[in-house]
Formats: structure tokens, C-alpha cells, sequence
């Protein structure tokens, strides 16, 4: 006789009475993980499989109840064979795991069907206790179509507080948890520790006040202080057996001036579902509101530093309750994302919060990249942005009018015209002019990522307006004489000389504002030990941002009759933001077309290597990981590589891993020419 189930257990919570009751893992009395093969191709894959891991140990009847209060029926291996091999991460990192049983679908005669981590099927006692697998029916969302009805909604219970989140195909989504509040316009921000038993992360929260922002939106706000987070499990927190997880903390870039977690690009479900670690985007406050700072008053800028420093304060108290580890927290950036990431590097503040860095592609050295590691007194300051005083009617000789003034001026008045958009020396936040590299630097226990891509400095270098390269590089403010003299950027042959012309810019500016001191930041990191390891990296294959393509079609693949999306094998701009669909996964999930066999397969392998640095601190993918989890492109890419070697290993200080589709090791690029503009390996010594 089959097993009778029993009524609908009641393990489920009512956040309020006008919230509808939604399971969650303190009242299941289970961990909950969902597992899915994640090959990053979104509704085209040919993996769909997507099952929830439940932890606790009870009856076959039991466990259809628990499936039930989460809307799902036990898992059916009959329906999905061909994928009972994502199953064999259960085992992972264990001898006895791969062995247990797990209830899936199948009651007949008093005996119910049980499945090992190896896909091995026993028919055993329907009383017997084991864990189970059931369905995970939820669709994949997308950046136009999100289902956060109650059918897929789950509550985490963390301190007094209880968030209301939702789960897709591949993660579990709480989104616009609020971290921190603002007292007044230029204070700090401050902790704000979740409270209540109805706080829905359901949606984003607003983003801060940018340039980009209308009157009366409400997609805008100064009250922007939310963050987001993706994760593949949750914790009961009552005997949990989940082992905590990576996290990894993602500040957006956008020259400090725009920008916001909720960019659909950096959605983290990939990221957490296929490296198995937490995910975390963070709104931060922008230019005046986040950086302004003027002599002689209050105001001390550095505010949008802070607020993400205030972040990690609110991850360190609460993200156990999402299975993240806070003694493993990796802050990862792009552009002005890795200028923040290296601030906090730098801040006596923030330094400890932390043990991982990542920097993508970090402004420093020429121009406008000047300000970015290099900082500003506030006097410095006053005198690049005191402008903005006149521009609002804020001139006077008090500075408590100029405050009263500043904090009663439209937040948007404030996004035009004179913008602060660097950190500065305040000596308590930020208290010298650099992150210290050199010998006496204090040593950091922090292991570090950090690399360009090949052409970061293209879209700074506008095209030519001029045929002639000396009025080019006046025109982009460019040493002339350098470039002229050293006879180190010679014209390459092309179709036409504004295009040679482009191409001595763009170099000149991907050297002086990018690569030079990007060599040199992991050259003497390693060399004086500020860093327990330095990793090295520098794209030679980029995929742009559908939003974002400066200097058209430069960043862009050239097409082909048998490439309609672009050729990646022929030449072209490996622009800034190339590599962010790759590290986040989102390509396809973002309307990318793919344009050779290759996109994908380096794409899986660009997470791969991001994951497993947040997890292990190296960015050579676990082979035990790779295999247990059919990872196979990445696992062919890593043989064919070979370890990543850090910055310094085996006596050598030039360890450059290029990342393409035949990823590699070489020396430091364009030596001479950073020696040259005055940006050489030993910069950061002096």
C-alpha cells in the first residue's frame, strides 16, 4: 500500500496578518539549497533540472509536506534522468556524503524511493529518516520578468528580524534590504540593524541621486542606502548543516557618479548558483551627496566610501542568516567600484572587514585617473569644486550657513555642474595620499586579484578629430613629447591615419591610465608582502555592453558573413566594462548574442576562476569542484592553462595571467613605456 501523506504540516510563517504565510528555514527546521546545473545559457539550456535540498532528516511523508509548504512535490528522478549528475555536488568535500540518501518522488508497498549523491536508487521504509529533494519549479527571471508572488516566496529570520525574499530557477533573491540610514545631507551613514516581522526584499530599493535621475521619481532617492543578495542556500540556523559560504560584495562603478547595485548586469543569481557563494550589491552615495568636500566647514567628503564600509558592518552581523561566511567576505569592483575597493584597502577603517579584493580595471596614473589613487587634500578639493558654492547661492563666509545652504538645495541641483567625484585625504577614513605598497606598508590579510583589460584606456582617448598625431595628443592631453620623443608608440599600419592615430591614443591612455600602475600596484605588493598573494591578470578578449560601446564600433567584434554578432578572432578594442558579462555571467541573460563557440565557454570560465578566488583565495578552480559539479569546459580550460601562479612565484616577479580562450602566462606588458610616461614597475616602491 502506498504511504499515506498526512495533512499539510503548519511550518510555514505569517510574517502579518496582511502578509501571506511563506515557509521558512526556522520554522521548516531545515536547511534549504537549490541545486541546478547552472551552464550560464539561461532558457536554451539543455539542463533544466532545478531541485531544493531539504536538510532535515524525517519520514517520506514528512518530507512531502515540507516539499508541499514550499509549493513543490518531491523531486522525480523518472522525469529528469539525464541530469542526476548535478547531484554529485552533494558529496562534494565529503567520502560519506556522496553515499547518503535523499527522499525523492516514489511510494509503493510501504517501501519509498530514496537517491544517493551518486543517482543510485533504493527502495526502502517509508518511516525511515532521510533528507529529500524536491522540485524547484520557479522560473529563471530576467531583467524583464520577475515573479515574486507568494508561491515563491521565502522568509529569512535574522535577530528580532524576519526579510521576506523570493527564489527563481537558480537562487534564492532578497533585494532592497535596507542597510543604513542617513541623519542629515554630508553626515555619515549609519548601521541600521534589520527590525520587525514584515520587511519585504522583494525589490530593489531606490538608487542614489545621480545625473540620470527626473524630479519626483521614485526610482531615485537620497534615502538609497539598500543592498541585494543572492544566495543558493539557506540556513535553519538550528543545527544547520549548511557549511558557510564565500561572499562576495560587488561595488558598481561609474566614475563615483552613477551607477547602482540594482544594475541588472550585475544580477548575482549566476554567480551564486554556479560558484556556490553568497552575492552582494550595494548602493553607495554619488558625487556632492558622497564625496563633496570644502575647507573650513563640516564637510569631509568621503561619504560613499563610508557608506560601503558601513555595508560590510551590516553583512558582518546578518549574513549568516543567507549561509554566508563573514570571515570570507571578497569586495570586488570595476573601475570606480576598484578605485572604492582600493580605498578601503587603504582605510584603517575598513581594511579588516575583509579577505578578499578584486580590482577590475582601476583608474590610476594620467588625467582623469589621477584622482581615483592618488588623493585629494580636502584643500585640494576645495579648490577644484568651490565653484559649485557660486552655482547654488551657497557663497558665504559661515560654514554653518554653507551647510544649512547645501543640505536645503535640490538633491538634483547638486548633480550638475561642479561634481566631487573622488575620495580624499581626511585622516580618519583615508589618511595618506596612496595606498602604502612600499616596505614600511603594513601588512594586509588580504589576498588580492587585480588586472586590466588590453585596451582599457580607449574610450578615454576620444577619436581624432586631427590627422595629425601631435595635435591628437594635445587634443586628448597626452604627453606629447614623451610619445614623440621615446619613439616608444609608433604608427601602426592602417586603413587610414586617424585610425593609426586612435590606436597610438588609445595605447598611450591604456598605459598612462590604466596598465602601468596596475603592474605596478601587484609588482611591489607582492615584492613587500603588503598582500598574503597577489594575482595578475590582463584581458585579451572582451564582450561590450550592449549600453555602453564608446568610439563605435572600436570595442566592438568585427562582423563577418559567417559572424553576424562579431568575430572575436579578428582584431579589435578590448574596451573598460569588456569583462563584465564574463564575470558576472549575464550575457545571455542580458540579450548578448554569442558570437563563436568560444563566448560561453570563457565566460564559465571567467566566473569559475572569480568564484573559486572568493572561495579558496586562488583562482585556479578546484579539480574536486570542477568534476563533481560537470563543469567540463572549465576543467579543459585549466588543464590546458595550468595553475595560475601568483605575482612572484617560483622567484619570478612577472606572473601575468593573459585571459583568452587559450589562457597563459607572460611578463609585464609595455615595460619600457611605463618607464617612459614615469609610471614604471617600481612606482608604488617610492
Amino acid at each position: 500500500m502506498a504511504a499515506r501523506m498526512p495533512p499539510l504540516l503548519a511550518s510555514s510563517l505569517c510574517l502579518a496578518s496582511l502578509v501571506a504565510c511563506v515557509p521558512n528555514p526556522r520554522t521548516l527546521d531545515s536547511d534549504l539549497t537549490i541545486l541546478t546545473h547552472n551552464d550560464l545559457y539561461g532558457n536554451s539550456s539543455h539542463r533544466q533540472a532545478s531541485t531544493i535540498v531539504i536538510s532535515k532528516r524525517q519520514s517520506y511523508s514528512a518530507s512531502a509536506s515540507t516539499c508541499a509548504a514550499l509549493g513543490e512535490t518531491l523531486w522525480s528522478i523518472e522525469r529528469v534522468p539525464q541530469e542526476l549528475a548535478l547531484l554529485q555536488y552533494l558529496g562534494h568535500g565529503s567520502k560519506t556524503q556522496s553515499q547518503t540518501l535523499y527522499w525523492v518522488a516514489g511510494a509503493a508497498d510501504a517501501k519509498c524511493t530514496a537517491v544517493t549523491g551518486k543517482g543510485r536508487t533504493q527502495r526502502l521504509p517509508c518511516n525511515t529518516l532521510l533528507p529529500a529533494l524536491c522540485y524547484n519549479s520557479a522560473a529563471l527571471s530576467s531583467p524583464d520578468s520577475t515573479d515574486t508572488r507568494t508561491k515563491w516566496q521565502t522568509a529569512v529570520t535574522t535577530g528580532n528580524a524576519t526579510i521576506l525574499g523570493y527564489r527563481d530557477k537558480h537562487s534564492f533573491r532578497f533585494q532592497g534590504i535596507k542597510y543604513a540610514t542617513i541623519p542629515n545631507r554630508f553626515s555619515d551613514s549609519v548601521y541600521l540593524p534589520p527590525a520587525g516581522s514584515n520587511i519585504s526584499a522583494l525589490s530593489y530599493g531606490p538608487q542614489c541621486i545621480q545625473g540620470s535621475c527626473s524630479s519626483g521619481s521614485a526610482s531615485c532617492s537620497e534615502d538609497c542606502l539598500y543592498l541585494n543578495i543572492w544566495s543558493p542556500s539557506l540556513p535553519s540556523q538550528k543545527n544547520s548543516k549548511i557549511k558557510k559560504k564565500a561572499v562576495m560584495v560587488w561595488v558598481h562603478g561609474g566614475g563615483f557618479v552613477s551607477g547602482s547595485g540594482s544594475d541588472t548586469t550585475f544580477d548575482g543569481g549566476a554567480i551564486a548558483s554556479r560558484g556556490d557563494v553568497v552575492l552582494v550589491t550595494i548602493n553607495y552615495r554619488l558625487g556632492n551627496l558622497g564625496f563633496l568636500a570644502l575647507h573650513g566647514t563640516s564637510l569631509t567628503g568621503n561619504y560613499g566610501l563610508k557608506d560601503q564600509s558601513t555595508a560590510l558592518d551590516w553583512l558582518h552581523a546578518h549574513i549568516d542568516a543567507f549561509a554566508g561566511d563573514k570571515d570570507r567576505i571578497t569586495v570586488f569592483g570595476q573601475s570606480a567600484g576598484a578605485a572604492s575597493v582600493r580605498a578601503l584597502l587603504a582605510s584603517p577603517e575598513a581594511r579588516h572587514k575583509f579577505a578578499g579584493a578584486i580590482t577590475q580595471s582601476t583608474p590610476q596614473g594620467l588625467n582623469y585617473a589621477s584622482t581615483f589613487a592618488k588623493y585629494l587634500t580636502i584643500t585640494e578639493a576645495t579648490n577644484q569644486t568651490k565653484s559649485l558654492l557660486n552655482e547654488t547661492g551657497c557663497a558665504s563666509t559661515n560654514s554653518d550657513t554653507i551647510l544649512s545652504c547645501l543640505q536645503a538645495v535640490s538633491p538634483l541641483a547638486l548633480t550638475t555642474g561642479t561634481v566631487a567625484s573622488y575620495p580624499v585625504v581626511d585622516n580618519t577614513f583615508l589618511t595618506a595620499s596612496t595606498p602604502p605598497l612600499g616596505s614600511a606598508a603594513s601588512k594586509l590579510n588580504v589576498t588580492l586579484l587585480s588586472g586590466i583589460m588590453h585596451d582599457d584606456g580607449s574610450p578615454f582617448a576620444a577619436y581624432p578629430s586631427s590627422a595629425n598625431l601631435t595635435a591628437a595628443l594635445l587634443e586628448q592631453d597626452l604627453p606629447v613629447s614623451t610619445v614623440l620623443d621615446a619613439n616608444l608608440f609608433p604608427l601602426p599600419t592602417a586603413p587610414n591615419s586617424t585610425l593609426a592615430i586612435f590606436n597610438v591614443t588609445s595605447r598611450v591612455a591604456t598605459d598612462a591610465m590604466f596598465r602601468c600602475l596596475a603592474q605596478s600596484t601587484a609588482s611591489i605588493g607582492s615584492k613587500n608582502s603588503v598582500f598574503k598573494k597577489v594575482y595578475a591578470y590582463e584581458f585579451d578578449r572582451a564582450f561590450q555592453l550592449l549600453s555602453y560601446s564608446p568610439n563605435p564600433p572600436a570595442c566592438e567584434a568585427p562582423r563577418d558573413a559567417a559572424h553576424p554578432f562579431g568575430n572575436p578572432g579578428k582584431p579589435y578594442y578590448k574596451c573598460h566594462s569588456g569583462e563584465l558579462y564574463y564575470v558576472f555571467g549575464t550575457l545571455v541573460r542580458e540579450g548578448g548574442h554569442l558570437r563563436d563557440d568560444n563566448d560561453m565557454k570563457f565566460s564559465q570560465f571567467v566566473l569559475d576562476s572569480w568564484t573559486s578566488f572568493a572561495r579558496t583565495g586562488d583562482p585556479t578552480p578546484d579539480q574536486g569542484f570542477l568534476e563533481t559539479r560537470r563543469f567540463t569546459n572549465t576543467t579543459d580550460l585549466v588543464l590546458a592553462s595550468r595553475r595560475w601562479r601568483p605575482v612572484g612565484d617560483g622567484g619570478t616577479d612577472a606572473t601575468l595571467r593573459v585571459l583568452d580562450v587559450r589562457p597563459r602566462d607572460q611578463g609585464w606588458r609595455e615595460i619600457e613605456q611605463c618607464e617612459a610616461l614615469g609610471f614604471g614597475l617600481g612606482y608604488y616602491d617610492e
